[in-house]
């Protein structure tokens, strides 16, 4: 409603009326309908889209599309492309005055996440990057401008006026050919693959194709500001240095006294949070008003932010849900509301141009991609996967589509068509992905690596993974009874595992070739620990110390890597409670290249550790249920009984009348147990018994009539190849699946002093593409000892 004294002025254009929204109702019980009021409409709005968003991510999960698609079809739904045709949808829940909110609130959402993205940015992987990266980035960038600048060169003159111009040729070409990384980032997270070999190169080679591609858009820019007036070409340029040289030299160096000033470990000051939040809205201001796009500042921002801890990290962990969860969905809304599959209808003539020009965009870099890949001798299907990945588009191209428009070069038409490609490209790009490459296939060996199969008098390669500093007495303690000898070395591989927050890529150290400075050192407590133990044991243990810096979904990927490159044919794993270890911990299991011990530590101090060692007092039973993760347990405790302070107790478990027994597990069991008798018959401190039981019940009623408080840690098989009868009635009962039924229990039942026992759940490899009893050579090797007989052993 227009209230002025004076009739208005339409010399100048339409003035359109509209009726005006109070804020806030006073209830529908006063006869007031909520929808006609502001605020209670942008909830309902915000609600209703992110309630679409949701059910479209839960009905794609199983289809493996990312969030991205999920948002942009969730836009798509409650624009005029879906529920927007009907009329009353429309005019009650997202009238016109809607789509000025929802732009403004969804570019601040954009501003926000394009400075996050630059938070998790180390630009110093372009220094670190090698020649594979910056060749795969380089032409998958140019070959995707120089076939698009040409197909639009060759159609230029069926294009509409404005895409005809120079710039825009320019804009459109680059914008198609370019990689974002903040696009690929929140994909290869989506699909965990952050940790991968893969992952890692697409990251670097997103780094540097962003660096060509902001320089692109400054390109562009500059063309689009000379179109209007010659000398604003200049003053572009002058205000770019002024405004890069005032955040490169002036913010970021506030942002690195910051970090020096932050006592280590402490969480950094609030202030400095809100300031630098605040900072972005100012800058995103300042680039707006100089004409250098309003999400450029916010980005250069974030990438003046020093990544990781103490800065990098706590802003991200205090703003990324809200930006993602709250504000993007304005952003996508808004996005849905402009996009209208309906006005492309009879503009085919007119899309059509642009339409083969971003195809051309696309399959050249797929292809270009490709091609470099195999030149470097990538397998095809790691090199198939790279271009699908390289391939994709996200928030970053919706946003340059969004100030295309506001540019006037191109019309709701042609917005819709580039909008409904960049989602139709990712949503078919991003399941393939998964589909070519798998990040454990190179863990799929066929070589035994394990310690029953470890060759007699070799270096044993140990992986052992660190989680903190409660770890390091436990695994210290367990070193130490593994019996290192001269003739038979440990070589450990200490991991210490540290999640990645407030960078994007991960990182992998080893401190034995350090040659870039990092917080995380070898100067820390844990691995000082690590090599005063060294120092004790002189030649017997060599301490390796490495660091992984990375998501805890793709942690595993870091463990079974370095236990692969290395040869190892264990790795121990800490138990905890937490849900992230835990998942560690089955994620390893599930596709480790060797051999896996969980240890349960019940250790009460350092000090418990230092009595040990010093003592060497180590009582250890193992219960033997059969199967392949019996006999490595079995295999293991035998190294154990080499040492002469160590008494060990081999309770094996039989079913009555063989009831259940699978023959080839029975024959196999029976060799390695003939052969661990024979060798240590004459051993006063090894006992062996043999316990019939007739289900679980009676299984767990045996271990419970064990003399309590005797043993320090129990020694148990994880789960492969157990006869189920010993298990019966118990299997529910499980609640920690990486220990396994029996080592669940006894690592949750009080029979110690205090409840002290340690538990040690093994695993043993597991080979790929082979059937586990394809193992029947084992017999032969214990064939000369199945004669043996006599010695102390209780049966």
């Amino acid at each position: 409603m227009v209230n002025n004294s004076e009739p208005p002025d339409f010399e100048d254009g339409l003035v359109v009326c509209r009726k005006a929204h109070y804020a806030h109702p006073f209830g529908i019980f006063y006869g007031e309908n909520p929808l006609e009021f502001s605020f209670p409409l942008i909830l309902l709005e915000i609600s209703i889209v992110i309630v679409i968003t949701r059910i479209l991510r839960y009905i794609l999960k199983p289809l493996k599309q990312p969030r991205i698609v999920c948002h942009l079809l969730g836009g798509i739904i409650i624009g005029p492309s879906a529920l927007g045709q009907n009329k009353k949808f429309a005019s009650h829940v997202f009238p016109q005055t809607t789509i000025f909110v929802m732009k403004n609130i969804g570019i601040i959402g954009f501003m926000y996440f394009l400075f996050l993205s630059g938070v998790k940015m180390d630009l110093t992987q372009i220094r670190r990057a090698g020649k594979k990266q910056w060749y795969i980035a380089v032409i998958g960038v140019l070959v995707p401008i120089i076939v698009s600048l040409t197909i639009a060169l060759i159609l230029r003159k069926s294009l509409d006026k404005e895409l005809a111009k120079g710039s825009s040729v320019w804009g459109i070409s680059s914008a198609l050919a370019i990689t974002a990384f903040p696009v690929l980032y929140t994909i290869i997270k989506e699909l965990n693959l952050l940790s991968s070999d893969l992952g890692r190169l697409a990251l670097s080679m997103a780094i540097i194709s962003d660096v060509i591609g902001i320089n692109g858009v400054v390109a562009f820019e500059a063309a689009k500001q000379e179109e209007g007036k010659g000398i604003a070409a200049l003053w572009y340029m002058i205000s770019l240095v002024v405004v890069t040289a005032s955040i490169v030299g002036g913010l970021h160096h506030a942002m690195v006294w910051i970090v020096r000033t932050t006592p280590e470990g402490k969480p950094v000051d609030q202030i400095y949070i809100v300031a630098i939040l605040v900072g972005v809205l100012a800058v995103g201001f300042v680039s707006d008003m100089c004409g250098l796009a309003i999400a450029n500042g916010p980005l250069w921002l974030g990438l003046a932010v020093p990544d990781g801890p103490p800065l990098g990290a706590t802003l991200v962990e205090k703003t990324e849900t809200f930006i993602m969860e709250v504000l993007m969905p304005f952003a996508f809304t808004y996005v849905g509301l402009i996009t209208d599959v309906h006005s492309m209808s009879g503009k085919w003539s007119h899309l059509e141009p642009v339409f083969f020009i971003a195809f051309a965009a696309y399959l050249s870099k797929l292809v270009s991609t490709l091609v470099v890949t195999r030149f470097f001798n990538m397998p095809l299907r790691d090199g198939i996967a790279l271009s699908l990945i390289s391939s994709l588009r996200g928030e970053v191209e919706i946003l340059l589509f969004m100030h295309w428009m506001d540019l006037k070069m191109i019309t709701t038409p042609y917005f819709t068509m580039m909008v409904l490609l960049t989602t139709a490209v990712t949503a078919v790009f991003t399941p393939l992905i998964s589909v070519v490459y798998d990040p454990t296939r190179p863990y799929m060996v066929n070589k035994r690596r394990n310690i029953q199969h470890n060759p007699p008098n070799t270096e044993l390669h140990i992986v052992a993974c660190i989680h903190n500093e409660q770890n390091v007495a436990g695994f210290i303690n367990l070193l130490e009874s593994s019996n290192p000898t001269l003739n038979s070395p440990f070589s450990v591989y200490v991991l210490r595992l540290i999640e990645l927050v407030g960078r994007a890529s991960p990182l992998f150290l080893d401190h034995e070739n350090q040659d870039q400075g990092f917080e995380h050192t070898s100067y820390n407590p844990i691995h000082n620990a690590f090599n005063l133990f060294q120092e004790s044991k002189g030649e017997l243990i060599k301490i390796l110390p490495f660091t992984s810096i990375s998501p805890k979904r793709s942690m595993y990927q870091d463990i079974c890597e370095l236990a692969l490159l290395k040869k190892a044919s264990l790795i121990i794993l800490p138990f905890q409670k937490e849900m992230g270890v835990q998942s560690i911990n089955v994620q390893v299991l599930s596709h480790a290249p060797c051999s896996v011990a969980v240890l349960v530590d019940r250790g009460n101090s350092h000090s418990h550790l230092t009595y040990c060692i010093r003592n060497a007092c180590h009582n250890f039973c193992v219960l033997f249920l059969g199967g392949s993760d019996a006999r490595e347990a079995l295999a293991y405790a035998d190294r154990m009984a080499g040492n002469a302070e160590v008494s060990l107790s081999v309770i094996r478990f039989l079913s009555l009348n063989g009831e259940g027994d699978d023959e080839m597990e029975k024959k196999l069991d029976d060799g390695l147990v003939t052969w661990f008798w024979v060798k240590n018959e004459g051993n006063d401190k090894v006992v062996y018994r043999e316990v019939v039981v007739k289900n679980g019940e009676e299984t767990i009623a045996a271990i419970e009539g064990m003399e309590r408080g005797k043993y320090d840690m129990w020694i148990v098989g994880r789960k492969n190849g157990i006869n189920p009868v010993l298990l019966e009635g118990l299997t529910d009962k499980s609640e920690n699946n990486e220990l396994g039924v029996i080592g669940d229990y006894v690592a949750s039942m009080e029979i110690g002093h205090n409840g002290d026992n340690s538990v040690l759940a093994v695993q043993q490899q597991v080979l790929r593409g082979q059937d586990r009893r394809n193992s029947t050579s084992l017999l032969g090797r214990f064939s000369w000892c199945t004669g043996g007989g006599g010695g102390k052993w209780l049966m």
